[in-house]
């Protein structure tokens, strides 16, 4: 028998976002990862894509009791999506691997683009300097698609429901990479 258990590559990363356990790491192959602009929200959120040639690193982490029901509350503007064949782990049990994902054709694209909130963007990357160091941060930011959208500084007064403040290392660190994925720095 199979255990349930999700792909997290955003705001999942960071375990401060939810109490879920049996915890580790795992890469997608053949994904990448994408700031959506759609309908159902001014703000891009992160997403996942197929995309042959690339590959994202993240979490796999059980799902007690295959019980979805609050993990698919908590990603509602999302679909759930079978992934097991495509994600590399170290679990010695059989297991089933859910991700979430917004499809294009889900949301239409807005006629413009909103900024990305920086406390959400803070979240993702502190859950990834813990878990992956720094090299595993800036692989995040390499493995991204559509670093298009203006940064919303709400750092001081975050807008994100799950926001985590970030140390001033990781700030600066956050900080430095923005502005080289936003073109601000040669």
């Amino acid at each position: 028998m199979t255990r349930p258990f999700f792909f997290g590559y955003g705001s999942l990363v960071n375990r401060n976002t939810h109490s879920y356990g049996e915890i580790g790491h795992a890469r997608l192959i053949g994904w990448r990862r994408v700031w959506r602009q759609s309908t159902y929200d001014p703000i891009p959120i992160l997403t996942a894509e197929p995309c042959e040639g690339w590959q994202i690193d993240g979490l796999i982490a059980h799902v007690p009791n295959g019980d979805w029901a609050a993990l698919d509350e908590r990603e509602h503007a999302y679909d759930r999506v079978p992934v097991t064949p495509a994600v590399q782990h170290k679990t010695d049990t059989p297991i089933d691997i859910a991700t979430y994902t917004v499809p294009q054709d889900k949301y239409p694209l807005p006629d413009t683009h909103g900024p990305i909130l920086q406390s959400y963007l803070d979240t993702v990357v502190i859950g990834y300097l813990q878990e992956f160091g720094e090299q595993g941060a800036l692989d995040f930011f390499a493995s991204t698609v559509g670093w298009n959208c203006p940064i919303r500084k709400d750092r001081d007064d975050p807008q994100y429901p799950r926001a985590q403040a970030p140390t001033k290392e990781q700030a600066d660190f956050i900080d430095a990479q923005v502005d080289i994925w936003l073109g601000r720095t040669p």
